[in-house]
């Protein structure tokens, strides 16, 4: 399965599990400090809402050359930085909530389309402008597919309601997982966890 056909079958899983969770109180507990709906809203636009913007927007040059440098980069900003960049994506993740309307399954699905729409009109290679920098789509989609999955897992979760994304999926966001300790120096520390020879530190996390 491609990277696109995985980010596809990654976004349906979400927006069933989505849509199934309108059944749910949106104001209970979520991930940390956000609630269900905050919780909802930020993986929603984080891994579909933004994407036929970005794919739309052409970069002038590559910055970015994987989709671990994507998120490794957070590892290099100053904290108050960081810790601001949370709190805006905390108030944009409840805007994101309220504006999924009565049937966020519906809404999430159509989100789908229109990045589907977008993902047709860009070829691999072709390098897009993302909260990072440029990247070429084949390297930025799988940030996207990690999105869903990694939040469709959190939203199962916090609400007990199953999601179940494609093996392929979760391959590939398990492998871009530990590409992403390697390139931020813990690859050592999670192989010897995975293969029984130590533990993890506790409260670590990749991202």
């Amino acid at each position: 399965m491609g990277f696109r056909h995985t980010f596809l079958s990654a976004a349906t899983a979400y927006a069933d599990t989505v849509g199934k969770a309108a059944s749910v109180s949106w104001d209970g507990p979520g991930l940390g400090e956000w609630t269900v709906a905050e919780l909802i809203g930020h993986a929603t636009g984080s891994g579909l809402g933004c994407v036929p913007t970005v794919l739309r927007t052409p970069a002038e040059q590559r910055s970015i050359a994987t989709p671990e440098d994507y998120f490794a980069l957070a590892k290099s900003v100053p904290p108050e930085m960081l810790a601001a960049a949370r709190a805006a994506s905390t108030e944009l993740g409840r805007r994101d909530a309220t504006a999924l309307g009565d049937d966020p399954g519906a809404a999430v699905r159509a989100m789908a389309t229109a990045a589907e729409a977008a993902l047709a009109e860009v070829s691999d290679d072709d390098v897009v402008e993302s909260a990072a920098g440029g990247m070429r789509v084949v390297d930025w989609l799988p940030t996207r597919t990690f999105e869903l999955v990694v939040h469709g897992l959190d939203i199962s979760a916090a609400t007990g309601i199953a999601f179940e994304p494609s093996d392929a999926a979760l391959a590939d966001v398990t492998a871009l997982a530990a590409r992403l300790v390697v390139a931020v120096g813990d690859g050592a520390v999670v192989l010897r966890a995975l293969t029984g020879r130590g533990a993890l530190p506790a409260g670590f996390a990749v991202g």
